[in-house]
């Protein structure tokens, strides 16, 4: 752990967890190639530097590099050591909020994955969790990160009252839910945060305010946090035409222990894969059932009936509802060592059936 500020342990102070990504990049030719560059060379505690001299008065930083990564290279065993580093954290006296740089291809699977584990000790605990990161890399005119992280620091150090503890995530001015976050579009500035329910970062909106404490009174108890080579074996398939029932097939002889399937329309998949999910499903393989359009929620019973072992997605898109299922997969499995006859099922509806902020 390294302090700009060299204060103590015991100090109060802001917890910056370092995961690299684009805000961590660095362009050769920044001037004329700001989108040719490679993520995760620049240190935490340089980041913070950037924005050392602006950060409001009496806000101590303490930063503590994780990873320093590509996001698209994010592993299981990443999420693990950061959801354990965000649980001690939270119970830590001196932290008085965390935020979390990290690139922007798989934050929204961090962002369910903190929602889910560590949403309600945040709540409780009435500290805020931020997420923030960058669409440009560190080094090139106009460079989104020191905006962001200096916003994403205001909000975890602001007052409660303004809005209750939780995870969030920060970018380009604006502010949602973790759990709502959904890369989709390739480079804009807010890409993650675009079609997510949001509130401006300096006037907190009424309305999503309202729409963060429903979710927040409706998630009761955060699920275990999976040990390292713990997580169940998690699959995406895609619908689409021509789709081969041999892409489904091909998976039963394997170790595989759910799929997540992206379907055309109101989550709907092609019927060359009705015979092998329903072998897959005869094998205890879980199946989730998500939407490849990218909004609109994927509801139960529709367009179909859904089969016993397949589950509607709500909201959650297909690398959301992938997360989901992994920890449903494994609190179902921790329960039933402790003696609590609880399917994979009822973990997995707690977040596909989380209200909708409008």
């Amino acid at each position: 752990m390294s302090s700009k500020s060299n204060i103590s342990a015991n100090t109060p102070h802001i917890l910056i967890l370092g995961m690299g990504g684009t805000i961590a990049g660095l362009a050769p030719n920044p001037e004329d190639s700001p989108l040719q560059y490679e993520a995760g060379l620049v240190g935490v505690d340089a980041l913070v530097a950037q924005i050392q001299s602006v950060v409001p008065v009496g806000v101590n930083l303490v930063s503590r590099q994780l990873a320093n990564i590509n996001s698209r290279n994010l592993t299981e065993a990443h999420l693990t050591n950061l959801g354990l580093a965000v649980k001690e954290a939270l119970l830590d006296a001196a932290v008085k909020g965390i935020v979390i740089t990290h690139g922007t291809d798989t934050i929204e699977e961090t962002g369910l994955f903190l929602q889910a584990t560590c949403g309600k000790l945040a709540h409780t605990q009435s500290k805020r969790v931020i997420l923030t990161g960058a669409m440009l890399p560190s080094n090139v005119p106009g460079a989104d990160g020191p905006s962001n992280l200096l916003d994403a620091l205001r909000w975890a150090s602001t007052p409660i009252d303004n809005c209750p503890g939780g995870v969030y995530a920060v970018m380009d001015g604006r502010g949602c839910m973790a759990m709502d976050l959904a890369k989709r579009h390739a480079t804009a500035l807010n890409a993650p945060l675009q079609n997510a329910p949001s509130s401006s970062v300096g006037l907190i909106n009424p309305s999503w305010l309202s729409g963060v404490k429903a979710v927040q009174a409706t998630w009761n108890e955060d699920l275990p946090i999976p040990q390292e080579g713990e997580w169940p074996w998690v699959e995406i398939l895609t619908s689409h035409a021509g789709a081969r029932p041999e892409t489904v097939a091909h998976w039963l002889s394997s170790a595989v222990q759910g799929f997540v399937l992206a379907g055309s329309g109101h989550g709907g998949f092609h019927d060359g894969w009705i015979e092998p999910l329903d072998r897959a499903m005869l094998q205890g393989i879980a199946l989730a059932r998500t939407t490849r359009t990218g909004a609109g929620a994927t509801l139960r019973n529709i367009p179909e009936l859904d089969k016993l072992g397949c589950c509607a997605s709500g909201s959650l898109t297909a690398p959301r509802a992938r997360i989901a299922l992994q920890l449903a997969l494994n609190a179902a499995k921790q329960a039933n060592k402790a003696g609590k006859p609880l399917t994979w099922q009822d973990f997995f509806a707690r977040m596909a059936d989380l209200p909708e902020i409008k």
